[in-house]
């Protein structure tokens, strides 16, 4: 599983330096759609999203896979435009766009000329309201999602072991299951599994606009009537709390795959972040994921990859902002002459070393430093500024407490980050993944990597 870049790192870092996120406007539809605007005026450009409230932690067994299949099929017609036309008229503005589904939300975007916004909020509120679903787009569109679970998953062992871990380390919890869906499911989807998606989660009240560049925000508020405002509401399925038993005990598992060098995954269950103004450990967290894997002078690179020359690669993932449960990640390949036993070996060294010794200030010092550092690089992206409002929001939080998070990431103490790597760093609550590497068909022929839209 490669390290994935802990979304709330990212956004925790907000900076005083212009732009800020002291502009943010917002108002809300009659329908109940939330429009979220972010002035910023350095170039004539402009990010339109489309965010809805509903991934793959909302379906149900044996439809897993359907919120991205739905992802896909948004570009194939409304009852007033033909297939391939969204993408046509985006290209033709002078823009381009895709779309993204998580297990906590489905997105879709254009980046566009700022004279081209009011046609993109009037292609994306068509098809907000007026999807067209063709069995015969259908069944073709399927054949490229599976093709996709096929290049990113089954002949990936890592997105191997990464599956294999969230279904070990998840037995209740619908993170369990993979985003692309599992291949039985994809086989077996129909048209309506799509169509009842589309029919329960697409409406103005379970989604939120985000608008980010050269605008008035007030233009855009106006706009966003004209387009969205008319589209009808509904009440949307109950969503029945899905908790994840206690875990009272460690849990392995083994994938057999064709790879050159063995990998390992360590996830413990930890805390995500419930209230921005009380919660204390899930910052903590946060810095302590950084300490360790966070920059070139960090831990693993320090100790297990430059030192003991006991890893390949060494890296730590959290993510404390998100719908569903939250988990801390360790995972690596072991070097030349090494094995899995003992990276596994050495990354928990790390981890009591911790426990026993703490963090210096001069490493509590690094940490913030160099996050505030990429933060105001970042603010030179319009889609980086959309990402982090957006994704604040899809978990639950507001734009509003990003320098909050700021501010409590600040506060942090280095008894803090020790503390947490005492209490939350136990078998109890571990499970491991490990990559048996197979021999590799040098005769199969390898396949372009561009062959999905995503």
């Amino acid at each position: 599983m490669k390290p994935l870049l802990a979304a709330f790192t990212v956004l925790a870092f907000a900076v005083a330096p212009a732009p800020t996120l002291a502009n943010p406007f917002e108002t809300q539809l009659a329908n109940g759609l939330r429009v979220i605007v972010k002035e910023d005026h350095r170039a004539p450009t402009v990010v339109h999203m489309v965010w809805y409230r509903a991934g793959s932690m909302d379906e149900k067994d044996g439809t897993s896979g359907v919120a991205h299949a739905l992802e896909h099929l948004m570009f194939k017609g409304t009852k007033t435009l033909p297939a391939g036309e969204f993408n046509k008229r985006v290209a033709e503005a002078g823009g381009r766009d895709n779309a993204f589904t998580s297990r906590d939300y489905t997105a879709y975007f254009q980046i566009v000329p700022k004279a081209a916004l009011p046609e993109m909020m009037q292609l994306e509120a068509d098809r907000m309201a007026n999807l067209k679903l063709d069995p015969k787009e259908f069944a073709s569109e399927m054949k490229v999602v599976m093709e996709e679970r096929r290049l990113r998953t089954d002949d990936n062992p890592h997105a191997l072991v990464s599956e294999a871990l969230n279904s070990l380390m998840f037995q209740a919890h619908p993170y369990r299951r993979p985003i692309i869906g599992w291949m039985d499911d994809l086989e077996h989807m129909t048209w309506q599994d799509a169509r009842d998606w589309y029919r329960q989660w697409y409406t103005p009240n379970n989604a939120y606009v985000l608008v980010v560049g050269d605008v008035d925000h007030r233009e855009v508020f106006r706009l966003a009537q004209k387009y969205y405002g008319p589209i009808k509401q509904h009440a949307l399925p109950e969503r029945k709390p899905q908790n994840e038993p206690e875990q009272v005990g460690i849990r392995r598992v083994s994938v057999k795959a064709p790879a050159k060098l063995p990998y390992l995954a360590m996830a413990w269950k930890a805390p995500k972040l419930r209230d921005v103004q009380k919660d204390r450990d899930p910052y903590a967290l946060d810095v302590l994921a950084t300490v360790l894997d966070g920059h070139d002078a960090s831990r693993f690179a320090r100790n297990l990859v430059r030192g003991s020359r006991v890893a390949q690669s060494a890296g730590a993932s959290y993510d404390a902002t998100l719908r569903g449960e939250a988990d801390f990640v360790l995972d690596g390949q072991p070097a030349e002459g090494k094995t899995i036993a003992d990276l596994e070996a050495a990354l928990r060294a790390e981890i009591k070393r911790v426990q026993d010794e703490g963090v210096s200030a001069e490493e509590l010092t690094r940490v913030k430093t160099q996050s505030i550092a990429a933060q105001i690089y970042k603010r030179d992206s319009l889609m980086a500024q959309a990402m982090e409002i957006g994704g604040v929001e899809a978990a639950g939080q507001s734009w509003r407490d990003i320098d909050t998070l700021l501010e409590k990431i600040k506060s942090v103490t280095a008894d803090e980050v020790q503390a947490v790597a005492r209490k939350y760093f136990t078998d109890d609550t571990l499970s491991i993944a490990v990559l048996d590497p197979q021999p590799v068909d040098q005769s199969k022929p390898k396949k372009p990597s561009g062959a999905v839209r995503h």
